[in-house]
């Protein structure tokens, strides 16, 4: 027969069982968090890199362990000019999606810089389309929300 526990015992259960569970919900809450931080880089990290063969960038992928620890030296996600026999190139590296670098000259990059202005006024003609369509919205006629 298992002995009864005390008043105080069950007490201090009781606020261990909600301070494990608290920690747990915590967890969870900043996995989540983290994880749809790292989609939304891995969109945009897709949607520039289409963008830059687009333009005509070269993507030369790190097929050996020299190229991908080279590959992980560089300046991540971002587009950086390099000089060259009197050449000026800009290179775009990504070790985490595709492992890969890409590279283009000067003609290259204006034309992804054009791509990329079109994409921002696409986006926001499209933000601007769905403010407008919620403005028009009535949504006085469905009485008070839950959360009001």
């Amino acid at each position: 027969m298992r002995p009864r526990a005390s008043i105080a015992e069950i007490g201090l259960t009781r606020r261990m069982r909600r301070t494990a569970l608290r920690s747990a919900v915590v967890v969870a809450v900043v996995l989540g968090l983290s994880s749809g931080c790292a989609t939304i880089r891995r969109h945009d990290t897709l949607q520039t890199e289409q963008m830059l063969a687009a333009a005509g960038f070269r993507m030369k992928l790190a097929d050996t362990p020299e190229k991908l620890a080279h590959l992980q030296t560089l300046t991540p996600r971002r587009l950086v000019p390099h000089r060259r026999a009197d050449q000026l190139y800009y290179a775009y590296a990504d070790p985490e999606v595709c492992r890969c670098l890409y590279t283009g000259t000067e003609t290259q990059y204006q034309a992804y810089q054009q791509l990329a202005l079109q994409q921002r006024r696409a986006d926001e003609a499209l933000m601007a389309a769905q403010a407008n369509l919620n403005a028009s919205m009535d949504w006085e006629m469905w009485g008070p929300w839950p959360w009001y």
